[in-house]
């Protein structure tokens, strides 16, 4: 059983940066494609980013693509989500997710049913 842990939200002004973290309190993410996600209230869950597990291939969301970056440490277990230039539609909480079948990221687009394991999520706020 993979139970993720997101952590590193906050609160930014807007055009500020965030690094959020994906870790594991118990399993491991190396051998599945990892994706980042967001809900804000009264909206639906947003996919953002997912990285392969070994080909390192990456596909984002149209909303963040140039903005975010995704990126992986398989000897420490964690995926990152660099988030650089934030906007007022940015604010949510971000949670990150496992695919339990396939090490890799479709090409054409991120299919969040396929992902599993969701973490608590962790907050961010763009605020001046």
């Amino acid at each position: 059983q993979v139970q993720l842990v997101e952590s590193g939200g906050g609160l930014v002004q807007p055009g500020g940066s965030l690094r959020l973290s994906c870790g594991v309190s118990t399993g491991t993410l190396g051998k599945y494609a990892v994706a980042w996600f967001r809900q804000a209230p009264g909206k639906v869950r947003e996919a953002l980013a997912c990285i392969g597990s070994t080909d390192g291939f990456t596909t984002y969301g149209a909303s963040v693509k140039r903005r975010f970056f995704i990126t992986r440490n398989n000897v420490q277990n964690t995926v990152d989500l660099q988030m650089n230039n934030l906007e007022p539609d940015d604010p949510a909480v971000y949670y990150c997710a496992r695919d339990p079948q396939y090490s890799y990221c479709a090409a054409s687009g991120i299919r969040t049913h396929r992902f599993d394991s969701w973490g608590q999520g962790t907050q961010v706020t763009v605020s001046s």
